[in-house]
């Protein structure tokens, strides 16, 4: 891999499970840049991640030459700025095409995202019925959008090769493979539904660059327990006072 040759060395604070922080990883290898990873512990952060993000205080943080860069989608466009000449450009050269690519991207940390989160930790069964819905047709509107933006192969978002949107989702496939397990039985990621989504995380999963950075399901869901307890935990105590 090249080195982080313009500022200095490269450094990344995040978490695993962190679809944020693996969309970064990924972006990293695909780029073929060098950088320490450095594993943050969420429930008791390291006084570099609350001096490098003060405002969030979350992650992933890349660190540039010591000089913070705070979130995920963020870093992907500076990786593009700060290092031109590393691996392929993330974002389309075409305004047009990079203003779509930003606007799904945004949609699938606002959409998707929050539909999962809903669906994961929400206090009802019902709320959690009305965010799997959510999900399921924020899923539909990703899956047209590949077949808009791929003329209809479903390759990659970005074409023939990756680029900032496939990124973009790509650090939620962990996630997506482990809903069913988590729920025990829902699956997100189903094929007889989104077939073109299905198979894009498929290709997207194999190759080098996401390789190692993937969560497999069995381990996401285990920590997806954990913030569901977390999660009951407080409201148990916030229902208490």
């Amino acid at each position: 891999m090249a080195g982080g040759e313009a500022g200095g060395q490269l450094k990344l604070l995040g978490s695993w499970a962190s679809p944020f922080v693996n969309r970064v990883r990924v972006a990293l290898h695909l780029k073929g840049l060098e950088y320490e990873n450095v594993e943050e512990d969420l429930a008791d952060k390291s006084e570099l991640l609350l001096a490098s993000n003060p405002v969030h205080k979350k992650v992933p943080v890349l660190l540039h030459g010591g000089k913070p860069v705070c979130e995920s989608l963020l870093i992907l466009e500076y990786l593009d700025d700060a290092f031109p000449g590393a691996g392929p450009a993330l974002l389309p050269a075409d305004p047009y095409d990079r203003a779509v690519a930003r606007f799904w991207a945004a949609y699938v940390d606002g959409k998707l995202q929050g539909a999962m989160v809903a669906a994961l930790l929400g206090a009802t069964e019902e709320a959690r019925a009305a965010a799997t819905a959510e999900a399921f047709a924020a899923l539909d509107a990703l899956q047209g959008a590949l077949a808009e933006r791929s003329g209809g192969k479903g390759s990659f978002f970005a074409g023939d090769a990756p680029g900032y949107l496939d990124v973009a989702l790509g650090g939620f496939i962990g996630w997506l493979r482990a809903w069913d397990i988590i729920t025990g039985g829902i699956k997100l990621l189903d094929a007889g539904r989104v077939p073109l989504l299905a198979a894009w995380a498929e290709r997207f999963a194999a190759l080098d660059a996401a390789k190692g950075v993937i969560p497999d399901p069995e381990p996401i869901a285990e920590f997806a327990k954990v913030l569901q307890a977390r999660s009951a935990a407080a409201a148990t105590a916030t229902a208490s006072r």
